[in-house]
């Protein structure tokens, strides 16, 4: 991958760059000591991927990642001193289309330590979800593809988000009422050590409660449950939430097509389904199949979406039944799921 490094440290990029040189196939396309650079240069040379540090003078990591995923669109991943000390700024950064995080290596002696093997394991798994093919349906397992029953069927929000997703959620939960009669779960592509930080972000976000979803969870009205962990989220047979490791190569993890594949099996007759911006086609899929059980899908257009991935295959395959501007899809979705609850 051709990499663009954006930091004004002169001691941090030469530990990046040394481990990049640890992988013969990455290669530092230029260094950018700001973020006004850093947006000049990914408009005069886009790279495969850009290295965005959040603490730099003038224009910061998060505007600069707004503007370059406004003007020219390209993968970036925050490379920043304690990730943890500064999640609201990471969250804010993903908002604009950030993929990922991870802690700054440490330069020790003439070599990279403390975090290259962190950091090269997040570059990896970026190119894998750039090139990635959607999940198609997960099989079945000899379970009878059937609508569970249980004594309380709420109805069902289910999301789907990825880059610029936290952002979108933001919106979309806000405008959400306090006393919103149906279950929201929520899968957001982002590490399984962010997400606790995310979903407690959200909480003050939204009227509604926010937390992960445990193994075994049942959907609850009024509650947002968002994924996890590294395993996919799925809805079971028996009403409950779980997790699940197949299909284990795929890169989205948590993916949203496993996610929706498996409520258009137990849920479909009481879910709306809605999916945000995101790079790459996760999420298409499942929104197809959830409108062909009969579900109310939306998706999220190319105006407001911080990356027109996800929602833009969606609309290509006929899966949304509205593709909508983030603004007007709480509306939208409130109206839909009290059809649903009346019914």
């Amino acid at each position: 991958m051709r990499i663009g490094i954006v930091n004004d440290l002169p001691l941090v990029v030469e530990a990046l760059r040394r481990v990049l040189a640890l992988h013969s196939e990455h290669r530092v396309a230029w260094v950018a000591r700001d973020g006004a650079e850093a947006v000049a240069m990914c408009a005069s040379d886009t790279p495969d991927l850009v290295l965005m540090d959040l603490l730099m003078p003038g224009i910061d990591g998060v505007e600069a990642t707004r503007r370059i995923m406004q003007r020219t669109p390209c993968p970036i991943l925050i490379v920043t001193v304690s990730v943890g000390a500064h999640a609201g700024r990471v969250f804010e950064a993903m908002g604009h289309g950030a993929l990922d995080a991870v802690d700054t290596p440490v330069l020790k002696g003439d070599a990279a330590q403390g975090g290259a093997e962190a950091l090269l394991d997040k570059i990896d798994r970026i190119e894998r979800l750039v090139r990635a093919r959607p999940a198609p349906a997960p099989p079945a397992n000899g379970v009878e593809r059937s609508v569970a029953r249980a004594p309380q069927r709420p109805p069902l929000l289910a999301i789907g988000a990825s880059a610029g997703g936290p952002a979108a959620l933001a919106v979309l939960l806000r405008a959400l009422p306090a006393d919103l009669r149906a279950a929201v779960v929520i899968v957001q592509h982002v590490d399984a050590q962010f997400a606790p930080g995310m979903a407690d972000w959200l909480g003050q976000q939204s009227a509604l409660p926010v937390r992960l979803a445990q193994e075994s969870d049942r959907l609850q009205a009024g509650t947002v449950l968002v994924a996890g962990r590294a395993d996919h989220l799925v809805l079971r047979r028996s009403a409950a939430l779980g997790y699940v490791r197949e299909p284990a190569d795929y890169h989205y993890r948590p993916s949203v097509d496993v996610f929706f594949h498996s409520v258009a099996r137990f849920w479909a007759d009481r879910t709306v389904g809605v999916l945000l911006t995101g790079m790459g086609r996760d999420g298409a899929l499942g929104l197809k199949a959830l409108r062909d059980h009969g579900c109310h899908t939306i998706a999220q257009d190319a105006s407001t979406s911080a990356v027109y991935g996800m929602p833009k295959a969606a609309a290509q395959v006929g899966a949304a039944v509205d593709i909508l501007p983030l603004p007007q899809i709480a509306a939208h979705v409130v109206a839909a799921l009290s059809a649903i609850a009346v019914s």
